[in-house]
């Protein structure tokens, strides 16, 4: 396998510095004829076209995008908390706070922290039982 050298580019034959990406040129040789551009594109969605149409609407109407989600969870410092956590959650669907959706999100989030704290418990479970081995007689073994 080849290794670099330090200071040596693995490309020395690559894009030149300053030379410009195919979509900036083509930006630029369209952007002199963009009002009548827009505007051609505006009268054949009016006249039917349906592409043009799709075109001009996804321009008006940006992406729906996530909102912050405003609900008060309890703080989660164990298991205990999270299945509090969860509980807060589904009462919130049950209520109408809360599109099953965002739930969905919440509840992936408050599962990771679960995970999270139960790999930490089992961890320091682990080493207390180590630590118990080590003390017995003949607990050093491999």
């Amino acid at each position: 396998m080849a290794t670099f050298k330090k200071g040596q580019s693995g490309n020395p034959a690559g894009k030149p510095k300053g030379a410009k990406d195919k979509r900036t040129e083509l930006r630029e040789l369209l952007k002199p004829h963009a009002e009548k551009l827009v505007k051609k594109a505006v009268d054949m969605a009016l006249a039917g076209d349906v592409s043009a149409l799709r075109i001009c609407i996804d321009r008006i109407i940006p992406p729906v995008r996530e909102n912050r989600l405003s609900i008060a969870l309890p703080v989660v410092k164990d298991v205990a908390g999270c299945t509090a956590a969860q509980a807060k959650v589904l009462r919130a669907v049950a209520a109408g706070d809360l599109l099953p959706g965002e739930a969905e999100s919440l509840s992936t989030l408050i599962e990771h922290q679960r995970r999270g704290l139960e790999s930490s418990d089992h961890e320091a479970r682990m080493r207390a039982i180590e630590e118990k081995l080590k003390l017995r007689p003949g607990g050093n073994t491999p």
